[in-house]
């Protein structure tokens, strides 16, 4: 039975995301167990969820095994899974649709990937127990992406000198309301850490100018900025993990 995995993303304008895309499509090809592998958007720009559904079945596959690639329950990942549902059922398509990432235990190994770069390319010594880390979510106004988000965010505490997180936006603290606390209660080194899957605009500019106002507020050195989660090797085997799992629920006739 020939398999396609269609992995549905919120959208970007960015050519950066797009890019990430087909790499971890390529690599999920590479790894032989899917036919083919493709990507489409919820919002924002083409190729929307019923485009991406209508490439896979142009490739011939049986079935098709949907990711969600979110972070967080929410009102995002609802709505894609609730329009490919539908679409999948209108088509007579044979489907199974995965889990979110949130709450996937390799979030936590990206973060410490991350933060371990980060030193390596700046050659720090300086011991994690002597690191404050902010992790920066995006935000959410279900309260469900937050208890998600703390999840995560509590596997990092027996690493660090003080771990604290923050939101760009829809939930608090707020960016401001992060770095006042690292600052006044930490006494080590600083990380930030972006907790996004692309290198979006809010990677690129809205993290970067909220760090730097809050900063110049409080008068302190710089915070070291991690690269974002990516579309490294561990992303892709948690997609797969999701995938698997949710193949494993349903038997095809």
């Amino acid at each position: 039975m020939k398999k396609a995995l269609l992995i549905i993303d919120r959208g970007s304008r960015e050519s950066e995301v797009k890019d990430e895309l087909n790499l971890i499509c390529e690599k999920i090809e590479n790894c032989g167990l899917y036919d083919f592998a493709s990507y489409c958007f919820l919002e924002v720009i083409p190729p929307y969820i019923e485009e991406g559904i209508r490439l896979c079945l142009s490739k011939n596959v049986d079935s098709i095994t949907v990711m969600p690639y979110f972070l967080y329950p929410g009102m995002k990942l609802k709505e894609s899974v609730k329009q490919c549902a539908q679409l999948c059922h209108s088509m007579k398509t044979r489907v199974c649709i995965a889990k979110p990432l949130s709450y996937h235990s390799i979030l936590h190994c990206i973060i410490l990937e991350r933060i371990n770069e980060l030193k390596g390319k700046m050659n720090l010594t300086i011991p994690d127990k002597n690191c404050d880390i902010l992790v920066i979510g995006h935000g959410s106004s279900d309260r469900g992406a937050r208890t998600a988000f703390r999840h995560t965010i509590n596997t990092l505490i027996p690493f660090y000198k003080s771990v604290n997180f923050c939101f760009l936006e829809l939930d608090t603290p707020n960016i401001y309301e992060g770095v006042k606390k690292t600052v006044k209660f930490g006494t080590g080194f600083l990380i930030a850490v972006p907790y996004f899957l692309h290198k979006g605009v809010h990677v690129k500019k809205d993290i970067v100018a909220e760090l730097h106002s809050a900063l110049e507020k409080f008068g302190h050195k710089d915070i070291l900025l991690t690269d974002h989660l990516g579309a490294g090797s561990q992303i892709i085997e948690a997609i797969l993990d999701r995938a698997k799992e949710a193949e494993s629920r349903i038997v095809f006739a």
